[in-house]
């Protein structure tokens, strides 16, 4: 009896451009729950672009995911930094944000192609029984 398939693994290969158009697809997406949210007058900048960074670091792969890191610095600092829609020299706290921004982001990646590895292993059996790097059962 074979064992169910319960997890769906990733379907999108990391380099092609079906990755790169679902980045910049969740991008755009979090750039309109971004504008939502500074509507209703949260300061927050980057809230929305790290769960969409996950998302894609998951779905898409880390190079789409690195692509939507790239992408969403330059559109928080012209749409969503004041003074809106123009770029203006970053502050202090604006150029620490950022910083942090990337720092979160890689940190998300990570883990994103992590997670992403560990579906890919257990769709496809990557771990037996009789595989040396299985440690024996001591009982």
């Amino acid at each position: 009896m074979g064992r169910p398939e319960t997890f769906f693994g990733p379907k999108m290969q990391p380099w092609s451009w079906q990755a790169f158009g679902f980045a910049v697809i969740v991008l755009a997406a979090s750039a309109g729950f971004q504008g939502v949210c500074v509507l209703f007058g949260a300061q927050l900048y980057f809230a929305a672009f790290l769960p969409a960074v996950f998302i894609v670091g998951i779905v898409a792969g880390a190079p789409a995911a690195a692509l939507a890191i790239l992408l969403t610095v330059p559109l928080v600092w012209w749409a969503f930094m004041p003074p809106f829609f123009e770029f203006s020299p970053l502050t202090r706290a604006d150029a620490h944000d950022i910083n942090l921004f990337f720092l979160f982001s890689v940190l998300l990646i990570g883990l994103a192609d992590l997670c992403r590895q560990t579906v890919t292993m257990i769709n496809g059996g990557g771990l037996k029984a009789t595989d040396k790097t299985v440690a024996p059962n001591s009982q």
